[in-house]
């Protein structure tokens, strides 16, 4: 899991690379139209996958012939979503109102946004058969796909973004280009691989499509819908700062982008372990081994505290190398430079809420972390960082945003770990009753 995400994290960062050396407007086009997709697609992808906590509960109770139903049902809702999702990206007109970018920076923003808008539907279809591999705890075939993919993608975005395919140099439309064509061959490759592997065949994903049972399509969306709305408020947190400050100057948005894109970057190791976590509390919750889910979840949180504190570590001992190899110029390193230490706390505090967030989602636990991010993430994070950026006596910039984010994050860490260990209680205690008055078949945790 963490190479497949390392590896499709590596397309966002070349795309940083490339265009960063290819010029500081294309960069901030880039920063403020990623930011843009990126949130649309992970708030409609965390909604398809919902698909991936129902298909886990199925493997644990031994239910396969229920996975093929769950991966079309979750196939159906993504073309639902992929029309609100293609129509946001070809007219942005409400989110970049917001910024005050110069009219050649928006120029090219809109056609960064319009060429990922084509690959879309692909992203989210494809969405639905990850989610089906990751219930299924085969995460193997994702890491070839997000490995090929990446592999075409850096020699394809250097020569479109540089012009020695095209003849003309097409910046960060050659981005927008490259990616969208690479998530349609990944779609076709995870088809292929769906329908020519000896375990996923036999599971029939592609045989004997029916019409969508709507109680079956609204339990994929109730359990998704929070998912994504959560995933959203995150990542809009951080995209509305790539808006905001955006009246700062292309290199405040351009510092901006480099240390988000480095924190994305370390952000991929605590995510795959909350993958991971997911699927595994998912499928002992499946078996009804509720000990088994709550052991998991701990091991996760913990795990992940300890890997968030390294990563920050080695964040201040590389952190000005990084920063150079992303630009040249030097006021977008004295940005980013400036920025990095928040970066390096927020990284030990969101490893231990994102798998404890994802720990909720394998016990199917989605609108009440919904309602904390909105809270932690806009509220605190988002409006805390907006005053501290702009209304003070001695404004911030973009330092005062992730100020704020630092201290929202570590208060929607604090929450969802108390929340998650009273579910866990509450799953635990019926078992542990059981056991302790006998029930045959029934036999205490290690």
């Amino acid at each position: 899991m963490l190479i497949a995400q390392l590896a499709s994290m590596a397309m966002n960062v070349a795309d940083t690379v490339i265009v960063g050396r290819f010029g500081t407007t294309d960069l901030a086009a880039v920063a403020v139209g990623s930011g843009i997709y990126i949130s649309v697609v992970i708030s409609l992808a965390a909604v398809t996958q919902a698909v991936s906590p129902t298909v886990a509960h199925h493997f644990g109770a031994g239910r396969l012939d229920q996975v093929a139903p769950e991966f079309q049902h979750g196939a159906c809702l993504a073309l639902m979503l992929a029309l609100p999702g293609v129509s946001l990206l070809l007219a942005p007109d409400p989110l970049l109102a917001l910024t005050q970018l110069s009219p050649e920076v928006e120029m090219k923003a809109r056609a960064y946004l319009r060429a990922l808008a084509c690959g879309l539907p692909a992203v989210l279809l494809y969405r639905a058969f990850h989610a089906t591999n990751h219930g299924l705890g085969r995460p193997r075939p994702l890491m070839y796909i997000s490995l090929g993919a990446t592999a075409g993608h850096i020699p394809l975005a250097w020569s479109l973004v540089s012009g020695s395919l095209t003849g003309q140099p097409l910046g960060a439309l050659g981005c927008g280009i490259s990616t969208a064509t690479l998530n349609w061959a990944s779609l076709g490759a995870g088809a292929l691989y769906a329908t020519h592997s000896r375990f996923l065949s036999g599971l029939n994903l592609f045989r004997d499509w029916r019409r969508p049972q709507p109680q079956r399509l609204w339990q994929l969306v109730r359990l998704g819908l929070p998912m994504g709305f959560s995933s959203f408020v995150e990542t809009t947190s951080f995209t509305f700062i790539a808006l905001f400050v955006a009246s700062l100057g292309a290199e405040v948005v351009a510092g901006h982008r480099i240390v988000a894109n480095l924190y994305a970057l370390c952000y991929m190791l605590p995510l795959a372990l909350a993958s991971g976590t997911l699927v595994l509390v998912g499928q002992a919750c499946g078996a009804q081994d509720a000990g088994r889910a709550r052991a998991t979840a701990h091991a996760g949180v913990a795990t992940a505290a300890v890997c968030g504190a390294a990563l920050g570590t080695a964040l201040w001992a590389w952190g000005d190398t990084l920063v150079a190899a992303y630009t040249a110029d030097p006021d977008v390193r004295r940005v980013a430079r400036t920025l990095l230490p928040y970066v390096m706390v927020f990284l030990a505090i969101d490893g231990t809420h994102t798998v404890a967030s994802f720990s909720l989602r394998g016990y199917k636990v989605t609108a009440i972390p919904m309602l904390i991010h909105v809270v932690c993430f806009w509220v605190v994070a988002l409006g805390g960082g907006w005053w501290l950026c702009f209304r003070t006596a001695a404004p911030m910039g973009a330092a005062g945003f992730w100020l704020m984010a630092v201290l929202g994050t570590l208060a929607a860490a604090l929450l969802v770990l108390a929340l998650l260990e009273f579910v866990a209680r509450r799953a635990y205690a019926p078992m542990a009753s059981a056991d302790s008055a006998g029930v045959p078949g029934k036999s205490a945790p290690g």
